[in-house]
């Protein structure tokens, strides 16, 4: 199953988490046995979508043995099975698709009922961010695009600022794996927080994507630091493990990260060719920093 297809089904889903307690702020020592078990400055996190052949139990298993304190991208009806395990969730699934976002005015009634919904939930939840798409131009200039999704963001991010709950939008590649989305450049996405002008909005900057799309992955996460709210992490080419087979740094680009004062959470999103739990830790061992 891809991300796309696994995002689709996962907010089919429905509801399920306002059973969650109110307030729960998240399981206490979750974080500290992360940095306990020796993975660094950077907090630990893993994407559900890249282990969709595995229950969402056996997962949260496998991840409090290698000490990684999140599991993330989840929809409603799975914030509970992470809480019962002891880990988080960093990235709750927002209301739009990664195709169809919030870049046309036909679409924000709809992402602004569903965001008033669900942002209190993730705030309950303990869970500290909600990912959003622009989704596709579909000819679209991307000058409207800012535009119109600048608009949608400011009608949610007075709930967002209220809830303590902050908005990502992630940086995708149009080039091999998500064409013609329009978030698809850093300098795109900077204009877009520029034009928002919340705290609680920002980028989520996946190095994979970003590489695939400009490359200069250290100099323009540096530079542009105060605009995102979280990473993601693969190989490059083919999106499978950390590892000498593929181009990215890793340890050079997680020590920027950490160096430039980022205390948010980076997510493994590759895909395992091999056993799960060994790639898996060989990815937070090259990002250990």
């Amino acid at each position: 199953m891809d991300r796309r297809a696994f995002l689709v089904s996962a907010a089919a889903a429905g509801a399920g988490a306002a059973a969650l307690r109110a307030g729960q702020p998240g399981p206490a020592g979750a974080g500290e046995r992360a940095r306990a078990d020796g993975w660094g400055r950077l907090r630990t996190s893993v994407c559900r979508w890249c282990y969709g052949g595995m229950s969402l139990e056996d997962l949260c298993a496998m991840c409090r043995r290698l000490g990684v304190e999140s599991v993330e991208l989840l929809g409603e009806k799975d914030w509970a099975t992470v809480e019962r395990a002891g880990l988080r969730c960093a990235v709750a699934n927002g209301p739009v698709s990664i195709q169809q976002g919030i870049n046309r005015h036909e679409r924000h009634s709809a992402f602004v009922k569903e965001c008033e919904r669900l942002i209190p939930l993730v705030k309950r939840a303990g869970i500290p961010n909600m990912i959003v798409f622009s989704g596709n131009r579909a000819g679209q200039r991307d000058e409207e695009g800012l535009a119109v999704c600048a608009a949608a963001l400011k009608r949610i991010t007075p709930i967002a600022e209220a809830e303590g709950v902050t908005i990502v939008m992630e940086l995708l590649n149009s080039k091999v794996d998500h064409g013609d989305y329009q978030c698809d450049r850093t300098a795109w996405g900077v204009e877009l927080c520029r034009r928002v002008g919340s705290e609680r909005f920002g980028l989520l900057y996946d190095i994979y994507h970003m590489q695939i799309m400009e490359g200069d992955v250290i100099r323009t996460v540096t530079a542009n630091m105060k605009w995102i709210r979280h990473f993601h992490t693969a190989g490059v080419p083919g999106r499978h493990e950390i590892d000498a087979s593929q181009e990215l740094n890793y340890p050079a680009i997680c020590r920027a990260i950490a160096d430039a004062g980022y205390t948010g959470y980076l997510g493994q999103e590759f895909l395992p060719r091999g056993d799960a739990e060994a790639s898996l830790r060989a990815a937070l061992e090259a990002c250990r920093v």
